[in-house]
């Protein structure tokens, strides 16, 4: 097996663990009778991991030039932790299991992102092929754990869960250093951190997190306080990575029509439009199908193309930094306030003042991109990636 089917493999399992775990943990915490508050602080646990661990992590990665065995060490201790689950139902002992899971887990994404681009040096474009298993991963993770919830007790997601995790271990095993080249880059002089165009980038990064970490916590309580069953739950959750990968297809070419900027700008106006449907309009399932395909634009779109510039815009060897730096600013930080803002939301009002401030984080999201950035910024169109 070659490096890039082992690549294809790692996200496969890593996001079959995504697809078990984050669209459903939020009603295994209600089944254990956790208020809505408590659900988004636990929900929102995992993005403050996500601030600090990825971005350490990044920087030994980077310093020492090994990345497969802080991979490997990750996959092992997120399944030793992951164990303490079946021994804790109090806010204090799920908070500590939380805090280890997401400890071990978090910074393995960015390195292995860095990894894939590290083994396609010479074809980075090969890399959407090599993401998309991890898309599948989801989807296959989410429809199945949806049919077994329907008809088995909210435990068996632990084990589902664990389970996934223990084949990540194997998988990770099998990853390998790549081969160590002269560094060549797109561009002579390395980005900064003080460039206007990175600030306005990890900013609306940020906003979008924030608005989707308000899905990620209580899009399947919401269906399923509407009468929808698991199944029907995990199948709009797959649709929604259905259309991601529909996206990933396509986007060298939309990279070739269209500017950053632009990619940006649909994304935002869509996620505005997408999160007030499912707040307002819950009852009709086909514009709840439509809500999902917006997210080939409001995760799809907006992630491709932040992760190519950020790419462009950095040298190789400061990739694992600066993936780990916008994973933590956006999926951290951002995920960690939407989450923590949705909690304290739906306990005082309800589902569509909820969504609704969603779409308003979406929306200050628009206003940084218009504001801030560079007219005439554009991805190249070899560099377009998708990420999760």
């Amino acid at each position: 097996m070659n490096a890039r089917w082992r690549l294809s493999a790692w996200y496969f399992m890593y996001f079959a663990f995504i697809g078990a775990y984050l669209p459903y943990f939020g009603l295994y915490l209600e089944s254990l009778r956790l208020s809505p508050s408590e659900i988004g602080i636990l929900m929102s646990l995992g993005q403050v991991v996500r601030m600090l661990v990825p971005a350490l992590w990044g920087w030994l990665s980077d310093r020492s030039g090994r990345r497969v065995p802080i991979v490997r060490a990750s996959a092992v201790f997120s399944f030793v932790s992951f164990g303490a689950y079946f021994f804790s139902d109090s806010l204090i002992s799920l908070l500590g299991a939380t805090l280890l899971l997401h400890l071990f887990l978090s910074g393995a994404l960015p390195l292995v992102e860095a990894l894939t681009f590290a083994h396609l040096h010479d074809d980075p474009e090969a890399y959407g092929r090599i993401r998309l298993w991890g898309s599948l991963g989801f989807i296959v993770a989410v429809l199945g754990v949806g049919v077994v919830l329907d008809s088995h007790q909210m435990q068996s997601l632990l084990w589902c869960s664990w389970g996934m995790l223990a084949i990540l271990i194997l998988v990770a095993w099998g990853l390998q250093e790549a081969p160590k080249r002269a560094s060549i880059h797109l561009q002579t002089r390395p980005g900064k951190l003080s460039d206007l165009r990175v600030i306005v980038l990890l900013v609306a990064g940020f906003f979008m997190a924030a608005a989707h970490g308000l899905l990620y916590v209580f899009y399947s309580i919401h269906l399923v306080g509407h009468g929808y069953g698991k199944a029907v739950t995990g199948g709009l959750w797959s649709l929604g990575v259905i259309a991601e990968i529909m996206v990933f297809l396509v986007m060298p070419r939309l990279s070739q029509r269209f500017s950053l900027k632009r990619i940006l700008l649909a994304s935002f106006v869509l996620a505005v439009l997408r999160f007030l449907i499912i707040g307002w309009w819950v009852d009709s399932l086909l514009l709840l199908v439509f809500a999902q395909v917006l997210h080939a634009a409001t995760f799809g779109a907006h992630h491709a193309a932040t992760v190519a510039a950020l790419n462009r815009w950095f040298p190789s060897g400061q990739q694992g930094r600066i993936q780990a730096l916008y994973g933590s600013l956006s999926f951290g930080a951002g995920g960690m306030f939407g989450a923590i803002l949705a909690g304290k939301i739906w306990e005082n009002y309800d589902a569509a003042v909820t969504f609704s401030m969603a779409s308003g984080l979406a929306l200050i999201g628009l206003l940084v991109v218009i504001v801030g950035m560079i007219p005439d910024e554009a991805p190249s169109p070899d560099r377009i990636s998708p990420v999760r």
